[in-house]
């Protein structure tokens, strides 16, 4: 019995805890009701590269805390991002497809981090965009580091404005 009300009570604060969290995303979810992703275009031309890796998250541009859970944005997932002259396409396991429009592209960079995914110097490539008003980063990690120079060169081929868009790791943060 002594044991028996201390773990109950644990087991109880657990879920307070849980309980608050899940309110918490579903209420995040309820102010991003009118974000709306890009469609993914049915023909898209053969990818320029492509890499396996991991989608990190989408935030808030310079506030990495601030994830966007429309769309699953804020759910960490194995991915193949491929770059494509359309734009940059994120196959994710287990969640809608992301495309990013290459008109939308403003810039990508290498970081340390960013929503609960901290790494080495420079190991996310993170990608910053537009999505009608919002300025959005998407982190993602390659799964072999030789492939992420190699993906963050043919994203720069895309950009709009190509000369001069990476930005150095730790700007605009």
């Amino acid at each position: 019995m002594e044991k028996l009300l201390p773990t109950l009570f644990a087991v109880l604060l657990v879920l307070v805890v849980f309980g608050l969290l899940a309110r918490g995303w579903r209420s995040r979810l309820k102010r991003q009701g009118s974000v709306r992703l890009p469609t993914v275009p049915e023909a898209l031309t053969e990818p320029v590269l492509s890499a396996e890796g991991q989608y990190v998250v989408t935030t808030t541009a310079g506030d990495w805390l601030d994830r966007i859970a429309a769309g699953g944005l804020g759910i960490r997932s194995n991915a193949v991002a491929s770059v494509h002259r359309e734009g940059l396409l994120f196959s994710r396991s287990g969640a809608e497809d992301l495309f990013i429009p290459a008109g939308d592209l403003d810039s990508v960079r290498l970081e340390r981090g960013m929503a609960g995914k901290f790494v080495e110097k420079d190991g996310l490539l993170v990608v910053r965009w537009r999505l009608g008003e919002r300025e959005l980063d998407t982190g993602f990690r390659t799964r072999a580091a030789a492939d992420k120079p190699a993906l963050a060169k043919a994203l720069e081929t895309i950009l709009p404005a190509a000369p001069g868009a990476t930005e150095q790791s730790g700007k605009n943060q």
